[in-house]
């Protein structure tokens, strides 16, 4: 199995989302699979232009030239691939954003119904693969992701294909918090448990699943330490940033 991840946090090797991706493909590599970690930030993807050139002119290929024509290949070259994003105003990163948009080209111009009876495109030369979506938030509920989850859905809908795994973290601020170090380790420790699940089982186990969704510090008041931490770090940084 070879499982690509593109991770779409601007700040790349140094971002709270791959903390969480490092972990998973350390466990899908002890569960034997391939894998490869590409940050989009580090990568010249420029916007979609909506010419349908990829369509109409020069089928399957895009008019621009930059990493989208190496990293197509990649994507269609893989059994799973995982979106990997920070959460960006209840959605994915622009990067993230971006390279959805550059998808294109994998695609088919003409219409049919699904098996619901609304219309998508049908499938493009190459089966999209089926996907992981892994996120994390600034905010601390796990409730901040529907509209992501919604997202993870239609695409799944719309390209095809199948979302297999999903792994949400609500405050994810915390996650390079070093005085959390314990309890981020385990946390780690158990999203490798998820990748090694998927590798061998085809799935994430349901108690696996369970425990991802439980808050970092295990406490009732988790919010309001949440809230207190955060409002401090905030209150330094622009101290710090203001010279005060």
């Amino acid at each position: 199995m070879k499982i690509v991840a593109f991770n779409g946090s601007p700040h790349a090797e140094a971002s709270n989302t791959h903390i969480i991706v490092d972990a998973f493909l350390a466990g899908a590599r002890d569960g034997g699979a391939e894998t490869e970690n590409i940050f989009l930030a580090n990568r010249t993807i420029e916007h979609c232009q909506g010419c349908f050139s990829c369509w109409w002119k020069t089928p399957g290929k895009c008019i621009i030239s930059d990493d989208m024509d190496e990293l197509l290949d990649t994507y269609l070259s893989a059994d799973i691939v995982i979106y990997a994003t920070p959460l960006h105003m209840d959605n994915v990163s622009g990067i993230m954003k971006d390279f959805f948009d550059r998808l294109l080209p994998t695609g088919d111009p003409h219409f049919e119904r699904d098996p619901n009876g609304e219309v998508r495109h049908v499938m493009g030369k190459k089966r999209d693969p089926g996907f992981i979506m892994i996120a994390n938030s600034g905010y601390p509920e796990q409730s901040h992701f529907q509209v992501l989850q919604l997202l993870t859905q239609r695409m799944a809908r719309n390209f095809l294909t199948e979302c297999v795994g999903e792994i949400y973290r609500g405050g994810g601020s915390l996650l390079q918090d070093d005085e959390m170090k314990p309890l981020i380790d385990e946390y780690r420790a158990l999203v490798r448990k998820a990748g090694f699940e998927f590798v061998k089982d085809g799935k994430i186990s349901s108690d696996t699943s369970l425990l991802l969704e439980q808050p970092l510090i295990p406490a009732p008041d988790y919010v309001d330490i949440f809230i207190r931490n955060v409002n401090a770090y905030v209150d330094q940084m622009i101290a710090k940033n203001q010279g005060a």
